[in-house]
C-alpha cells in the first residue's frame, strides 16, 4: 500500500486547510485510516482516525470540533478538514493506514502546515 498525502500550506490563525491522502495498492484489505502530526522538535501526536466501513471517527481533544477527518466512498481517499486553525496546530502532518487488528503500518509522506500569528 502506497499512501501520498497533500494540501498543506501556509495559512493565518483562524483559517482553514483540507488535507488528502490518495491510497494505492492493496486497499482492499485496509480497515482504519488516520491522521498524525510531528511539531519540529516534538514527538508525533494522534489527530484523528476513521474507519472505513463504518465511518466512526476518534479524535486527539486539541482538535475536536475544529478538525474533521472523512473517507472517500472508495477505499482509496482520506481527508482531513482543519478549521479554526492555530500556531498550536503547525506541523508535518502524514496520514497512515492499517489493517484489521493491526497499527498502523503504512504510512504517506509529510505534509507541512504552517499556521502564522
Amino acid at each position: 500500500v502506497q499512501l501520498q498525502a497533500s494540501g498543506g500550506g501556509l495559512v493565518q490563525a483562524g483559517g482553514s486547510l483540507r488535507l488528502s491522502c490518495a491510497a494505492s495498492g492493496r486497499t482492499d484489505i485496509l480497515y482504519k485510516a488516520g491522521w498524525f502530526r510531528q511539531p519540529a522538535g516534538k514527538e508525533r501526536e494522534f489527530v484523528a482516525s476513521v474507519t472505513w466501513n463504518t465511518g466512526i471517527t476518534n479524535y486527539a481533544e486539541s482538535v475536536r470540533g475544529r478538525f474533521a477527518i472523512s473517507r472517500g466512498n472508495a477505499k482509496n481517499t482520506v481527508y482531513l478538514q482543519m478549521d479554526n486553525l492555530s500556531v498550536d496546530d503547525t506541523a508535518t502532518y502524514r496520514c497512515a493506514v492499517a489493517r484489521l487488528g493491526r497499527d498502523f503500518t503504512y504510512w504517506g509522506q509529510g505534509t507541512q502546515v504552517t499556521v502564522s500569528s
